[in-house]
Formats: structure tokens, C-alpha cells, sequence
């Protein structure tokens, strides 16, 4: 057998549908302007750590996106999904990258503002 019975594809059965991280609590209750910030923050300094930018870019989307779509994002750019709520996942090159719950979903102790 040749190495073509070994490649990934993006179809295969190894890979991994996405969904919501299960419910979590920041260690103190948090504004959505607060929750707003931090993302802005890990967006904007997440592709110094490494890493393709254009996939942390896909990554960003993704994790703005309905499920459906966060899904063929992930699919279309490449990214190896570890865990099913995208807080660790890999490149076609074996870079890791690793998303915080704070930007894939809001935390439970989250303080709506009037």
C-alpha cells in the first residue's frame, strides 16, 4: 500500500464535529464590555505565539460563527480539531494553538448591562 491510504483529508471520519464549550464561570463576574475586551486582547496578540496567521484568523471567525458555519471554516482552512470545543487545535504543519473558553463562548456569571 502506498502513503495515500495514510493522508487526512477533510472529509475523513477522524475529524472532529465542533460544539459549544460545555457551560463555565470566569473567577469573577464580568461585564460584556469586560468579556468584549479580553477578546479583543487574545485576537490581538494570540498570532505572536506562533503560528500561521491565517489560521488564527480562521480561528477568530470561526469562533465569532454559528456552529454550522464555525465548522466549514475550520474545514476549509485546514485546521486539525484536538477538542471538539476548539480550545486546542493544530495546522496541516503541527502548530498548536490554543483558544481560551473567554472567546468561544460567554460565561455564566456574565453581568448584563441595562
Amino acid at each position: 500500500m502506498g502513503c495515500s491510504g495514510s493522508k487526512r483529508t477533510r472529509g475523513d471520519d477522524n475529524a472532529k464535529k465542533i460544539r459549544k464549550p460545555k457551560p463555565w464561570k470566569h473567577s469573577e463576574p464580568i461585564t460584556r464590555t469586560q468579556l468584549m475586551r479580553m477578546r479583543d486582547e487574545f485576537w490581538d496578540t494570540a498570532p505572536h505565539y506562533g503560528g500561521r496567521k491565517e489560521i488564527w484568523e480562521a480561528l477568530r471567525a470561526a469562533a465569532e460563527a454559528e456552529l454550522s458555519l464555525a465548522q466549514a471554516i475550520v474545514d476549509s482552512a485546514g485546521v486539525i480539531v484536538q477538542t471538539e470545543d476548539l480550545t486546542i487545535c493544530y495546522d496541516e504543519r503541527g502548530a498548536k494553538y490554543e483558544l481560551p473558553k473567554y472567546v468561544l463562548s460567554e460565561p455564566i456569571n456574565l453581568i448584563h448591562e441595562n
